[in-house]
């Protein structure tokens, strides 16, 4: 089983359309938060159809109430609060916005730990065995920062036990699609 991975979309709904174009092919999607607004949950929805979405909620989706009444449209799209605990292609999993709720998680209950916040692409295998996953950020800024950073996402493949990055390449603003190529920091 295939599993997209996002976090920190902040409203960018260009790059969030080419990341959803690119990731048709995955059999589920997980987002570790910061959509932002409401108006994103429709976008996530109808551009990505083909299986279960699992939305956690992160500092910046402030209209948490508006953001439920949104999803509760769609069948397929799930949010969980803060934390999300699953199963999905034969992987436990543990999911939330924040690093430093995620680091102290114990590895052993969980072969996948997924986080964003930071905006800093971070793949790492843990004692266990398992996987730290951050997809980094679809806004394309480190905040803290005050940086551009790559626009990037992360593929899981439970079959292969592997986690592929992807970055986004080009600009709306300059008249290009954004289009997905591999990434490795």
């Amino acid at each position: 089983m295939r599993i997209g991975i996002l976090s920190d979309i902040h409203d960018h709904v260009w790059n969030l359309r080419a990341a959803l174009a690119a990731l048709q092919d995955v059999d589920a999607l997980l987002v570790a938060g910061d959509l932002c607004s409401p108006f994103v949950i429709p976008i996530l929805a109808d551009g990505y159809l083909r299986g279960p979405i699992h939305v956690v909620f992160g500092n910046n989706d402030g209209d948490r109430y508006r953001m439920t009444q949104a999803a509760q449209g769609f069948e397929h799209v799930e949010l969980h609060g803060e934390v999300y605990r699953g199963r999905i292609g034969g992987r436990d999993l543990v999911m939330n916005h924040f690093p430093g709720l995620a680091d102290p998680m114990d590895d052993r209950r969980a072969h996948l730990i997924v986080s964003g916040h930071d905006h800093r692409f971070s793949v790492a295998r843990t004692e266990a065995g398992g996987w730290r996953l951050d997809p980094g950020t679809l806004l394309g800024f480190a905040p803290l920062e005050g940086a551009d950073v790559p626009a990037t996402y992360l593929v899981y493949d439970s079959e292969e036990d592997r986690a592929y990055g992807f970055m986004l390449t080009g600009s709306e603003r300059h008249g290009a699609a954004p289009s997905a190529v591999p990434y490795r920091p």
